[in-house]
């Protein structure tokens, strides 16, 4: 996705709030690898039966509030890319 096009999204799955395909999490500048995994591969599973391509877990988003309080969580790229691997 292009930048410009993610502030849109963001608002657009606060909106919509979570459901069985997103999930948000208010994380500071780290949070357990394991969790991930686990989410992602239940996000994932979710989006398939949905016929959805993609799940969504959001960084950054204050589940009370439902505002953006941002994240610190893997800043550097290659350290947030290396969680694909």
């Amino acid at each position: 996705m292009k930048p410009e096009e993610l502030k849109p999204l963001l608002a657009q799955l606060i909106a919509g709030w979570e459901n069985e395909i997103v999930e948000f999490k208010n994380v500071g500048d780290s949070y357990p690898t394991s969790d991930i995994g686990k989410y992602f591969s239940t996000l994932s599973n979710e989006a398939n039966l949905r016929n959805q391509e993609r799940g969504w877990l959001v960084f950054g988003v204050d589940n009370r509030s439902r505002t953006v309080a941002g994240s610190q969580y893997r800043v550097e790229t290659d350290r947030l890319d290396g969680l694909k691997h």
